[in-house]
């Protein structure tokens, strides 16, 4: 393994932020791989099962199992790291420009950063640089409160379902058209420019997807070592890396959800939540889903959170206060939400 520090030059003088960077290296025939976690800073289930991973790629490596190049970044965003205010970790957007992170990549065809290029862009425009051999790339976020769940988009579905069977996903949710400039849209639309195709159309030997494992406050053992573990599964089952020791990967056979199909449960007011569901219940049209607390006191005033339609619940907000117009759930259905936006949904 050989590991190296990308700089990122920061936007005030003397600052400078330093970003670790792990290669594999690879005996040949195999897909180039790129994984990197914690693009929101503070969701730090990525980056610990990236911690879990590095010792079973090293093993690999040293076996001459390792078929192609791996790369690593298992802390993506040093300056959201470095971003808190008043003990709380603010790593979702740049507290200067109040960009998500995970949104405005460059898409094929846009200019080069220039000298008035700001760090987090510049940043963004490294992360692209990094993983542009790749074959196979996987970002791996968390929700608030979330089973594992997949976004992926159409043009690569078919050939990422072995990593929604590998990590035993709860759902997938597959995108198409733009994807709001998210990591995984700029490549997604690398990989259909270089393929010279365009939306819809399959792009065979390629995977891209935004992986939500689970929930931000699921970091512990048991749960690092098993992503690494569905991580290196389907490693093995996508031909990057060697091992007769494991079974056939099963076909995934969880449910492979629209993106315009999930439903976002909003507040129509401030106040307390009690959930009346837990994560993956499933549900039909009417049935109360939360019940909000817009005036502690007085229970006449609560507010019931109704399924618009048949479904299961995917997620659920971390925080039992929310404000007018937070959303409060994602429902995922089984048909067009007349709410329904553009692009990857990811937490």
């Amino acid at each position: 393994m050989l590991e190296t520090r990308e700089m990122i030059a920061g936007d005030t003088p003397g600052v400078t932020y330093a970003m670790p960077v792990l290669r594999f290296d690879g005996t040949g025939g195999g897909r180039t791989t790129y994984i990197q976690g914690a693009l929101h800073a503070q969701e730090w289930p990525g980056a610990v099962a990236i911690h879990c991973l590095v010792p079973k790629l090293l093993k690999a490596e040293a076996e001459r199992r390792l078929r192609a190049p791996i790369t690593v970044v298992p802390h993506a965003n040093p300056i959201g790291l470095n971003q808190s205010i008043q003990s709380e970790h603010m790593g979702r957007f740049d507290l200067n420009s109040r960009t998500n992170f995970n949104r405005a990549f460059a898409l094929p065809g846009a200019p080069a950063p220039d000298a008035f290029t700001a760090a987090p862009e510049r940043l963004k425009a490294r992360l692209l640089d990094l993983s542009a051999d790749a074959d196979i790339v996987l970002d791996l976020h968390c929700d608030d409160e979330a089973p594992v769940y997949l976004y992926v988009p159409s043009e690569v579905w078919p050939e990422t379902a072995p990593l929604a069977a590998a990590l035993n996903a709860q759902a997938v949710l597959v995108w198409d058209g733009e994807g709001g400039g998210a990591f995984e849209d700029a490549v997604a639309k690398r990989f259909m420019a270089r393929a010279g195709t365009g939306d819809g159309v399959v792009v065979p030997g390629k995977v891209v997807s935004t992986v939500e494992l689970r929930g931000v406050g699921d970091v512990s053992r048991a749960t690092a070592e098993a992503d690494a573990d569905g991580l290196y599964r389907f490693l093995v089952a996508a031909g990057v890396i060697d091992d007769a020791t494991l079974p056939l990967l099963p076909s995934y056979a969880g449910p492979v959800i629209r993106q315009e199909w999930v439903e976002m449960i909003r507040a129509p007011a401030s106040g307390a939540v009690f959930y009346d569901k837990a994560i993956g219940d499933a549900v039909t049209a009417g049935e109360t889903l939360a019940t909000l607390m817009p005036r502690p006191g007085d229970p006449s005033a609560d507010i019931a959170l109704v399924a618009p339609r048949d479904g299961f619940v995917l997620t659920r907000r971390t925080r039992r206060f929310v404000r007018h117009g937070d959303d409060v759930l994602k429902l995922a259905t089984f048909a067009p939400s007349p709410n329904a936006k553009p692009g990857p949904l990811e937490a």
